[in-house]
Formats: structure tokens, C-alpha cells, sequence
């Protein structure tokens, strides 16, 4: 038997253990026993627990023929799931291979039974009289998976876009699916259907009911019927009925919107290629890998992936990129006709992405020739798309890791402790005292219900609930509500530029042309009729991927700025006239006739090409799109009534130049382009060949992209400028206020990001710059990190003075803005060098990202991979992004904030709808803000089931208890009227530098709840007993006359009351449990004003008014029935008369009581704790000491501390501790102008040893 667990989607983002297991009989009779016995308890604890739920009606097996499967993330969260085994019959094991007798039966007419549903007995006769085989798959989170017998191990099924060549493509997948291999494949794909099924409200409201906080509510219920708690225990139905009603309907609302936004287009005809039938049209939800779409011309939403086999589109992928700018597909190349094209080159949606169709994505129309139909072969299907896997991402959530939430659920264990051993007690005591046994099991069962408040998550709930409503008034949505907290722990935060620190648009600063190797002086307009004819405007005006939808010019918005600059037209030919060519693009663009100079001669062999008649056209035979592999696009024109065509290029600066003559290229063209960049002007170069006149048009649709892009001429640089937004400056300054980095994160040019990052005050005037610079390993060479300083990356200059370590403070997040240390260096580096240092320097990773602020060419999943890299070193990451290309990185971190409302961040925890960074610190604030609620809430529902239990606890003692009245009026009058008015103070109106802490486990917060925990136990003990030494005690009987002359009339009513018409068999009404419920009730209002924390990270709580009113409406209430007894009053809460005096005795208490608690969690907790000792031990002051602080001052410092008897311990961040290593480290940062080597060992574990070269 094969025990061993075996890996599920190995290397892979969702890789998981899997175990085998079978059906066992012996083990299913025992948990039935046990259900019965338990009364069902053990049925829900095997439902709460998936793992033990298998291993308890299960035994191994090895997974070839298992029949359940046990799954377990290998991440952090370590989940289990797990799901049955199915068995279904096929006429082959391998979606994409014919089966043997695939033929015989499509022939026979038998393709409606090739792929029957059958169970293992039934399926093993059918398999040998009809060539079945079994194929064995289970379902987890909407993928299927299927026994690879070669592996010996379930796996996914993929489609065409994992290991097969675009030859193969062309060659094998081109002519279509019959019907019978279509509904053969299907067993395996299933339906193409992104099913969102919204759950019926039976089934949502069977699932949240069976929480373990509504099963625990239940018995709570129970419990109180038992003992004529009915009135507490109807507020509590009710309570959960609510609370229960409103979350089936926020989940039920969530799956409703999702599924209308995945089911808008599910559902279609469309038209496919048959190998046997020709053009047929089938629904949408019967595609399966393999189908040849055809794609009208009038375009369409497409329900799958596919790669175009022929013609063009234009393409909305907003749903994907979150960009509108429309995009040009254009078809795969087939290497049997496009000789650049390798043979076995394997197609792969993203590194083809310009030639694929994904899914949810729009054609806005299609291009086609001779015509010819444009299809498109079908790769991949369902929640296998890419808009599947977005959806799953949503449907199936990481689970969210929170210190907070793991706090809570060990304070939670502690509490249940307490209750263990009230339940002792209670239990020992009763029967000392020969209490009858159905009292004892009550009230033992009580303390528990007591000691855990069922309150509790309801209460914790409210804090976000308003913190979501205050964000939505500043137009911040979020789908994610228990993230609001974690925001509130940001102390970094990644922005993208173009878009969010800059505007959207780009607005043409000028063009510099090059003219006999030399620039020219810089021109601002580009229209104008001297250059009308130039190489430099037939390039502007030519390179691009501009078209005409519905009469309206789109594409690449710096395509669109650049042409609108010429001044140019741009025509496009009709349907019927682009039938009458054979591939060729028929657009054409020309100058506005008032451009047009009169007809001159030629002055030279140069300008022969523009040596042209009034009318002067360009018509554009050939486009190689833009590719960020190349960083450039390419585009083959001619001009009307030229024999020759010509070669246009545009692109990134290095990459045109280096494709151009060196002799065209002026020398100071570096020194040029870094004064560009470093303005933060994007610097875009152009290129211009004559090609040979052997290439005639129908060549140039064949030759490769190199043999066009050799050999061409510099023409010159256009500087295109992208402003700041206005906002931008001033937001970046409050979070470096606050001690929140800021990290830059970017597609666009390295000195580009660096500049705007200097610009924005991302990175200060006086701050020094080092780029990280990193090659791959080559020609037997090992892998380098060259360093340099941005400033000083000119050929020519002497390398700056090294920075030494004692002049650079590191960020450490201090407490307060007088400790504020300034970064002196910043690293900067491109996504290329990213890359490679990932792979070969890892040890490297971490100590960049501690000062990296400029990450440039970044593709978006890098900036997945930069944000756990921040997370891995424990910083709170925020990213905040346009929406496009960022959704990976706002689904990873810990508050993705997106500044689009497009479908593409429907995954982003936070939408802002103004595209304004300004939402950011709003975020943060009201996170901190819900974050302090939260802990003032679990704070003091802590103490009110502490002070609930003292009380118990004691007239236990006595054998007696609260009344079902006087629990009423705790829970309900004070108790949830206090917590949901405590949680509505607003965020604090700025962000302050420090932050709030991110667990209950911590120093401030365990002192001031066990500091409240003895002062309210003991004054309810100096209560307890103090009342028992009054001359005038004795043990209530309903003939007790305590009052005697000093009772009013109301008491006297009330005693009347109570010794004619009550028989107290609970023993309820005493002096005793009068006493403890006054003290008590002023307690729960006493810590609710000494909890409510309002500065620095709340508002003042004497701005909540609400909170305000109800405490002096309790107070006013409470001290009423204490000074004035009124007779029905004390009779409903079972209140027996004491003197005045003792009335008076015990408002004394309570005051003393009040003050204490205040005095101490204002003054000294707030002071001592919060500010010192949390502010050490959390945070921690790790500079390198310097001459200017001499021992004296050091050790005054941090006196107090020390004289508390606190010790410093060693940070608990990674990048706080990784950043003291740094400080004493004397080889860090890296001097400039020098390399660092990675050296291989010949280890199994593969680590390198690093080399630092001069």
C-alpha cells in the first residue's frame, strides 16, 4: 500500500499534499455510535474538521484506488479539504488523443453513449463489452482533476496552452472537432461555463447555522429554558435571528453580483469549424480545447481562450488589464509559412499573448483578406480561463492571516479555561452543599455561557461595519470587510506610477531630430510644413497601432498624442476593399492638405522618397506590433508612387540605437537621454530604413521582424511629458509623516521612476540613489550585480565618496516624529535585474527590498513577487494601481486599494471611485480606527464576561444567582447598547507616527485588561463580604426587615411585594446578590469609559455622542434605582431592600472603584505601557549610537523601562532585526562602481557564495 502523501499541482501556487483513503465499515459503525451517544455533537465536530471527519470513517489507500482524497495546502495556513472520488466511463484516459475506436462509433452513429456516467461496479462490465475505460477524477474548488496513470497521480487537465507547438497548432488543430470527439473531449472539460451558483437561502442558512459561534448560541438557549432564563434567552434568539438574517443576506447579495457579472455573456451561439460538417453554429457552453471559432466581423464577447489561426482583431481587455485602450491580435505565426516562426517553439498564452483571445475580453471587430474567415482555435475552457481563474480567486480566498484573529482565538481559549474552572468549582461546591444533581449539571453548564459571551462576534463585527460605511462616504467600496483591520498595520505601501502618481495621459514635450550624426536643437511643434516631409514625421505618423472604431481613432494612448501631434489623417478601406488585396494592411495616413507645400525637385538622393506630387500618402503594408520583450514596434510603409518601401521603428531609446548604423548615432546620445530621463520626460527614439527594392509587397508579408529592424537610421528622440498629479506630493508627505514607506513600483523607464520618485518626495533631494544592476550568467561567467549611483551613471565621472554605515538611519517606524530618522539611500533597480537576483542572489532579496524604493519594467507577475518579498521580511504591504496589470499584486497584499472600477479589480479588497492616491491614507486611518475599536471591544467584552463571572462565582458561593431580569438588564441595556455606541467614534483626522499594535497578545494590552480583571474582582469581593459585617445582616427570608425606619415608601411596597406573592426557590433575592448587581452594572459602565480609547488613532470620545448619552443615560438609570427604589422596579429584578446607608456605601465603592480604573488606564498604562514599553519591545529605537549622544543621555533614555524591571528583547519584524545586522555590517550598502558575484558551491542545496569585486 502506498502511504506516502504525494503533491498536487507541484511547484504551483495552489500546490497541496494529497492522501488516499477508502470507505471503512468498521470505522463508519463506531461514529455512528458515537453520534447517537453524543446527541449528534460528534457529527458537527467531523463537520468543522475535514481531516478528522476522513480519518474517522476512513482508512488509507493507495490513491490509484482510493475512493476519498484528503487535500492539504503546503502554505502557511496548512488547510485541509477533501473530496470524493468519482468514476466515469471513456472511450480513452487522454482528452486530446482519439481513442482507438473513436472512428468505429462516430461512424456507427454511437457518439451519444461514448462517454456515459457510470458507477465502478457497473462500469467495470461495461468497459469490457463496449472498450470502456474507467477514468477516476475528483472536484476541488472548481477544477477537476484525473488520475494520470504514468504519473501515478491525480492531475489537472490541460488544454492547448501547456506544451504544444504552434506548429502542432496550425498543423493538427486547424481543421476543427467532429461532434463525437467534441462530446468525448467534454467528459474531461466539461461545460465551458463559469458557474457561479448562488446557494438557496436553505443551504446558506443550514451552513451559518452550523458555525460553531450559532451551535455554541444554541446550547446557550437551551441551557437558559432549562433554567427559566426565558426572557435572556428569547433576546438572544432574537439577536441571532438578526445577526443571521443579515449575513445570508450580504453573502447571498456577493454571490448574486458575482454571478451577474459572470454570467452577463456565458451564454451564446457561436459559430465553430466542424472537420465534418463545416460552419455550424453551437452554443457557448459546448466548447471544448480544440473547437475552430469563427469570430464575426461585427465582433463578439469570447466565452473561452483561443488563439487567432488567421486574420486580425481589435480587442477590449479591460476586463483583463483594466486598460480600455483597444488592442490588435494579430494571428499565430505558422512556421510552415512565416519562416521566422520556430518549429518547436511551444505555445503559451502569455509569452503569445498579442496572438490570443481571453476570455471576457471584447472584439470590437476583425479584419480579414481575400475573404478569408478569421477563427480562432479554442486552448483553454471554464474556470481554466483566465477570467476562470479570476473568478476562482474570488470564489476560493486565501485565508486571511491576522495577528489579531489569532489573538482572539486564544484569548478566547483562555476564557473557555476560566470557565473549566468555574465549572469545578460550581460542580464541587453543589454537591458539598447536596444540591440536586439537575442543578448542578444548570448551573455548571451556566458558568460556560457566562464566561464565553455569545455577544462577542457581533460586537467585534460593529467596529467594521461603520468603519465600511464611513469608507463608502469617501467613495472607498470594499468586498472584503475583515481586511479593514489589517490596514490598520500598513507601514508600507507600493505604487504604481502612470496613472496613480501621474496622470493618465501623455502630453508631447518635443521632438529632437538628428540630422549627419548630430542632434538638432529641440522643437516643440512636430506640425509644421517644413518637417511635413521629413523621415522623422513619416515615422510619427506611420509607426503605430492606431485604428478607426465606429469612425473614432483609437489605440495606445501615446500612439494617439503622438499622431494627433503630425496633424496627420488616417484612413482605413472598407470591407469590400480589403477583399480586393491579399494580406496587406490596407490604412493609409496623409497630411492635411494645408501642410502641403507647393512640388519642389528633389535636392538630394536622401529625399527622393518625398520628391512627390500635392497628394502624398503613406500606406502601411506591414505592422510587427509593439512587444515588451523588444520594447518596440516596427512597421513597413510605402509611399504613393514609390517604388521602394521604407522600415519605421520606434522604441525604447537603448533598444533603437542599438539597431541602428553606429556612424547614424550621435556620441553624446547617452549623455542626451539621461538629461531627459532624469526630468522624467519619457523618451521614446525613432528609426528609418530605405528597404531594396527587391522586397516587393507580397515578400514583405513573409520576411522575418530581424531582417527588416538591421542596419537602420537614427532620426531622432520624442519626449513625451507625464505630469504629477496634483495631489500626489502632498499625500506622499503625510505617509512619510506617519513613518509609512513608500515604494514605487512601475512598467516605465528606471531614470524615469527615479526621477518622478525624487519629484513626488518619494525619495528626498539629498538622497542617495543606488541602482542595482544584475546579469546572468553567461559564456561560463557567473552571475553579477554591478552597482552604481543614478546620479553618476555618465561615462566620464569620478565615482562619488562611499556612504558610510554610521551616516545612514534606518526606518524603523518610531512612536513619535522627534525620532523620525531620514533613509540616506534608496535602492533602485528594473524588473530584469529583479529577476535575475531572484534567481541567482536570493539572499540579496531581502536586504534590497529593506531600502528599495524604485522598481522599474516591472511585469505584473513580478509585482506579485515584490510584494511577498516585502511580506517575507514582515511588512504590512498596501498597493494602490490603476487596475492595470496590478491585480495580482492587489489580490497578494495585505490592503490592495484600486483606483479603476473596472471588472479587473472586482478582486481588489478596496475600489476607490476617484482615481485620486488621496484614498490611501484615508484607508489607513480608518483601518487604525477600526483596529482600536476592535481592541476596545474584545477589551471590554472581555471584562464584561470576567465581571459577569466574579459575580456568579461568588453568590455560587451562597448558592444563589443572578436574576433572569437583572442578566437581562446587564446584557441588553447596558452591555449591547454600550458596544454598539463605542464602536462609532470616527478615525482621527491625520495619520500619526505611530501605530496601533497588531495583536492582543502584547505588553499595553494584557496590563490593562488583568489590571481591570483584579480591581473589578476586588471590589466585588470588598462588596461581597463587607455587606455581610453590617449590624443589620442576616440571611434573607422573605420576612427580612433591613430597612426599618430608613426605607422609603417605595421599599416598603417592594417588601410588601415580595413576602406575600414570591416563594424565591432560586434563592435569587439576598443582600448579597442586591450588592454585587449595583457594583457590578457600574462596573461594565466604568470600563466601557476607561476602554474607549479616542486619540491618537480615534476621534476624542467626547465627540461620540451616542456613546456619551447612553453612558449618562445608564449611569442616571442606575444610580435612580439605587437611591430611589421604587417598589415594581426591585421586584422585576428580584432586588431586596437594604438600608440607605449601605445604598450610600455602595455608591462610595462604585465611585472609588470608577476613579481607579480611569486613573489607572488613562494615566499610567496609557503612559507607562503604551508609549514606553510597547514603543521599545515592539517598534524599538535600533540606531547605531553616535557621538552626540553621550552614555548619559542613552541611559536616561531608557531608565524607565528598566526600572519597571522590563527588558529589551529583540525585535520581532524581520526587517527591523535584519536592519540592525546592516548597521554593524561594514560591506552594506555597497560601495559604488563596484560588482558582486555569485559563485555557485557544489552544494545540493544550491546557495551561492557572494563575491564582492572592486
Amino acid at each position: 500500500m502506498e502511504n506516502e502523501e504525494r503533491l498536487l499541482n507541484k511547484g504551483e501556487e495552489e500546490e497541496m499534499e494529497i492522501y488516499g483513503y477508502s470507505l471503512c465499515r468498521w470505522k463508519l459503525a463506531l461514529v455512528a455510535g458515537g453520534a447517537l451517544c453524543t446527541g449528534g455533537l460528534l457529527l458537527l465536530l467531523l463537520y468543522w474538521m475535514p481531516e478528522w471527519r476522513v480519518k474517522a470513517t476512513c482508512s488509507r489507500a493507495p490513491l490509484r484506488g482510493c475512493q476519498v482524497v484528503l487535500l492539504r495546502t503546503t502554505d502557511e495556513f496548512h488547510s485541509w479539504f477533501c473530496a470524493k472520488v468519482r468514476i466515469a466511463l471513456s472511450l480513452g484516459c487522454s482528452p486530446l488523443q482519439t481513442p482507438v475506436f473513436m472512428a468505429e462509433k462516430v461512424t456507427n452513429g454511437l457518439t451519444d453513449r461514448l462517454c456515459p456516467e457510470a458507477s465502478e461496479d457497473d462500469g467495470l462490465s461495461r468497459c469490457s463489452q463496449g472498450h470502456l475505460q474507467e477514468v477516476r477524477h475528483f472536484t476541488h474548488h472548481s477544477v477537476k482533476y484525473f488520475w494520470n496513470e504514468g504519473a501515478q497521480n491525480f492531475g489537472s487537465i490541460k488544454g492547448l496552452d501547456e506544451s504544444v507547438p504552434c506548429a502542432a497548432i496550425h498543423r493538427e488543430h486547424s481543421a476543427g472537432l467532429a461532434k463525437g470527439i467534441r462530446d468525448y473531449r467534454r467528459l474531461f472539460y466539461g461545460v465551458n461555463d463559469i458557474a457561479v451558483k448562488v446557494p438557496s437561502v436553505f443551504k446558506l442558512l443550514i451552513k451559518e447555522v452550523l458555525n460553531p459561534f450559532y451551535v455554541f448560541q444554541l446550547f446557550s438557549v437551551i441551557l437558559w429554558s432549562t433554567d427559566e432564563y426565558y426572557y435572556y434567552a428569547l433576546a438572544i434568539v432574537l439577536m441571532s435571528l438578526l445577526s443571521i438574517a443579515s449575513s445570508l443576506y450580504t453573502i447571498r447579495k456577493q454571490y448574486m453580483m458575482l454571478h451577474d457579472m459572470v454570467a452577463a455573456h456565458s451564454i451564446m451561439r457561436v459559430s465553430v469549424s466542424t472537420a465534418d460538417q463545416g460552419i455550424e453554429e453551437i452554443l457557448s457552453v459546448d466548447l471544448v480545447p480544440g473547437d475552430v471559432l469563427v469570430i464575426p466581423s461585427s465582433g463578439m464577447v469570447m466565452p473561452c481562450d483561443a488563439v487567432l489561426l488567421s486574420g486580425t482583431c481589435i480587442v477590449n481587455e479591460s476586463m483583463l488589464t483594466g486598460e480600455s485602450v483597444p488592442v490588435t491580435k494579430t494571428n499565430l505565426p505558422n512556421p510552415s509559412e512565416d519562416p521566422t516562426a520556430l518549429e518547436a517553439e511551444a505555445y503559451s498564452p502569455e509569452e503569445h499573448k498579442r496572438h490570443t483571445l481571453f476570455c471576457g475580453t471584447t472584439v470590437i471587430q476583425t479584419r480579414f483578406y481575400t475573404a478569408e474567415l478569421v477563427k480562432a482555435v479554442v486552448v483553454r475552457t471554464g474556470f481554466s480561463t483566465s477570467k476562470g481563474q479570476l473568478v476562482r480567486s474570488i470564489l476560493y480566498p486565501k485565508p486571511t492571516d491576522f495577528k489579531l484573529y489569532r489573538d482572539a482565538y486564544m484569548f478566547l481559549l483562555f476564557l473557555v479555561g476560566v470557565a473549566g474552572v468555574g465549572f469545578l468549582y460550581t460542580v464541587v461546591n453543589s454537591i458539598l452543599h447536596q444540591v440536586p444533581p439537575k442543578i448542578i449539571i444548570i448551573e455548571s453548564l451556566d458558568i460556560i455561557t457566562i464566561t464565553v459571551p455569545p455577544a462577542l462576534p457581533a460586537a467585534l463585527t460593529a467596529g467594521i461595519v461603520y468603519a465600511q460605511r464611513r469608507l463608502k462616504k469617501v467613495g472607498i467600496f470594499c468586498i472584503s470587510p475583515q481586511r479593514i483591520n489589517i490596514c490598520g498595520q500598513l507601514n508600507l505601501v507600493c505604487f504604481d506610477k502612470t496613472g496613480t502618481l501621474t496622470e493618465d495621459g501623455l502630453d508631447l514635450w518635443g521632438i529632437q531630430r538628428v540630422e549627419n550624426a548630430r542632434f538638432l536643437l529641440p522643437e516643440e511643434n512636430a506640425f509644421s510644413k517644413q518637417l511635413v516631409k521629413s523621415p522623422f514625421i513619416a515615422c510619427m505618423a506611420a509607426c503605430h497601432s492606431l485604428t478607426k472604431i465606429e469612425g473614432v481613432l483609437s489605440g495606445d494612448p501615446l500612439d494617439l498624442k503622438m499622431f494627433e501631434a503630425t496633424g496627420w489623417i488616417l484612413e482605413e478601406a472598407t470591407e469590400e476593399e480589403t477583399a480586393l488585396h491579399n494580406r496587406i494592411m490596407p490604412t493609409v495616413v496623409r497630411p492635411p492638405k494645408q501642410l502641403l507645400p507647393e512640388p519642389q525637385p528633389a535636392a538630394s538622393e536622401d529625399l527622393e522618397l518625398f520628391e512627390l506630387p500635392a497628394t502624398y500618402e503613406i500606406g502601411i503594408v506591414r505592422q510587427f506590433p509593439f512587444s515588451s520583450a523588444l520594447q518596440r514596434m516596427c512597421v513597413v510603409a510605402r509611399a504613393l508612387g514609390q517604388k521602394k518601401m521604407d522600415a519605421y521603428v520606434k522604441g525604447a531609446p537603448e533598444v533603437v540605437a542599438g539597431l541602428c548604423k553606429p556612424e547614424t548615432v550621435p556620441v553624446d546620445f547617452e549623455r542626451v537621454l539621461e538629461e531627459y530621463t532624469k526630468q522624467g520626460l519619457r523618451v521614446i527614439a525613432v528609426a528609418h530604413r530605405r528597404l531594396e527594392s527587391r522586397l516587393t509587397w507580397h515578400r514583405v508579408q513573409n520576411v522575418g521582424r530581424e531582417a527588416i529592424e538591421a542596419n537602420m537610421g537614427f532620426l531622432g528622440l520624442i519626449i513625451m511629458q507625464n505630469k504629477l498629479k496634483g495631489e500626489t506630493s502632498a499625500v506622499l508627505e503625510d505617509l512619510h509623516k506617519a513613518n509609512i514607506r513608500t515604494v514605487m513600483v512601475t512598467g516605465d523607464n528606471l531614470l524615469t521612476a527615479i526621477s518622478v520618485a525624487r519629484d513626488c518626495g518619494m525619495i528626498q533631494p539629498l538622497d542617495k540613489v543606488i541602482v542595482a544592476e544584475a546579469l546572468a550568467p553567461r559564456d561560463g561567467q557567473p552571475a553579477k550585480v554591478n552597482w552604481h549611483y543614478a546620479d553618476m551613471l555618465s561615462k566620464g565621472t569620478d565615482p562619488p565618496p562611499a556612504i558610510h554605515p554610521e551616516e545612514i538611519p534606518i526606518k524603523l517606524a518610531p512612536e513619535n516624529l522627534e525620532e523620525l530618522p531620514v533613509t540616506k539611500y534608496h535602492f533602485a533597480m528594473s524588473g530584469k535585474s529583479f529577476a535575475i537576483i531572484q534567481e541567482h542572489f536570493l539572499d540579496l532579496i531581502p536586504k534590497l527590498v529593506l531600502h528599495g524604493t524604485v522598481f522599474a519594467r516591472m511585469a505584473p507577475d513580478q509585482k506579485t513577487q515584490l510584494v511577498e518579498a516585502l511580506q517575507s521580511v514582515d511588512y504590512y504591504v498596501g498597493m494602490c494601481g490603476d487596475g492595470a496589470n496590478d491585480c495580482g499584486a492587489l489580490k497578494r497584499a495585505h490592503g490592495g486599494i484600486s483606483l479603476s472600477e473596472l471588472e479587473a479589480s472586482v478582486a481588489s479588497p478596496f475600489t476607490s471611485r476617484t482615481s485620486s492616491i488621496s484614498c490611501v491614507p484615508n484607508l489607513i486611518r480608518e483601518g487604525r480606527a477600526a483596529l482600536i475599536t476592535s481592541f476596545c471591544v474584545f477589551k471590554f467584552m472581555a471584562l464584561y464576561s470576567i465581571i459577569q463571572y466574579v459575580s456568579v462565582t461568588l453568590l455560587y458561593s451562597m448558592l444563589s444567582n443572578l436574576g433572569d431580569l437583572q442578566f437581562l438588564f446587564i446584557d441588553l441595556a447596558i452591555i449591547l447598547v454600550l458596544v454598539f455606541t463605542m464602536s462609532l467614534n470616527p478615525a482621527w483626522k491625520e495619520l500619526v507616527a505611530q501605530r496601533p499594535p497588531a495583536g492582543l497578545i502584547s505588553g499595553p494590552l494584557l496590563g490593562s485588561v488583568l489590571s481591570q480583571i483584579l480591581l473589578c474582582l476586588g471590589f466585588q469581593a470588598l462588596g461581597f463580604l463587607w455587606v455581610r459585617r453590617q449590624p443589620w445582616y442576616e440571611p434573607w427570608t422573605p420576612h427580612s426587615d433591613a430597612c426599618g425606619s430608613s426605607r422609603g415608601p417605595g421599599a416598603a411596597n417592594a417588601s410588601a411585594q415580595g413576602n406575600g406573592t414570591l416563594h424565591d426557590e432560586h434563592n435569587i433575592r439576598n443582600y448579597e446578590n442586591t450588592t454585587l448587581f449595583f457594583i457590578s452594572s457600574f462596573q461594565y459602565l466604568t470600563v466601557a469609559v476607561a476602554f474607549a480609547k479616542g486619540k491618537p488613532f480615534r476621534q476624542p470620545c467626547h465627540k461620540n455622542y451616542s456613546f456619551v448619552l447612553s453612558v449618562l443615560v445608564l449611569y442616571a438609570i442606575t444610580l435612580f434605582i439605587l437611591l430611589h427604589p421604587v417598589g415594581p422596579v426591585d421586584w422585576a429584578l428580584e432586588l431586596v431592600c437594604v438600608p440607605f446607608q449601605w445604598r450610600v456605601t455602595i455608591l462610595v465603592i462604585v465611585l472609588l472603584n470608577g476613579a481607579v480604573s480611569i486613573l489607572m488606564e488613562k494615566a499610567l498604562l496609557d503612559t507607562v505601557l503604551w508609549k514606553v514599553l510597547f514603543h521599545r519591545e515592539k517598534h524599538g529605537d535600533f540606531r547605531l549610537p553616535s557621538s552626540s549622544h553621550p552614555p548619559q543621555d542613552r541611559w536616561r533614555r531608557c531608565r524607565l523601562p528598566a526600572g519597571l524591571g522590563f527588558r529589551r528583547e529583540p525585535p520581532k519584524a524581520k526587517y527591523v532585526h535584519l536592519a540592525q545586522e546592516l548597521l554593524v555590517d561594514p560591506d552594506w550598502p555597497p560601495k559604488p562602481s563596484t560588482t558582486t558575484e555569485a559563485r555557485a558551491l557544489a552544494h545540493e542545496n544550491g546557495t551561492c557564495r557572494i563575491v564582492t569585486v572592486t
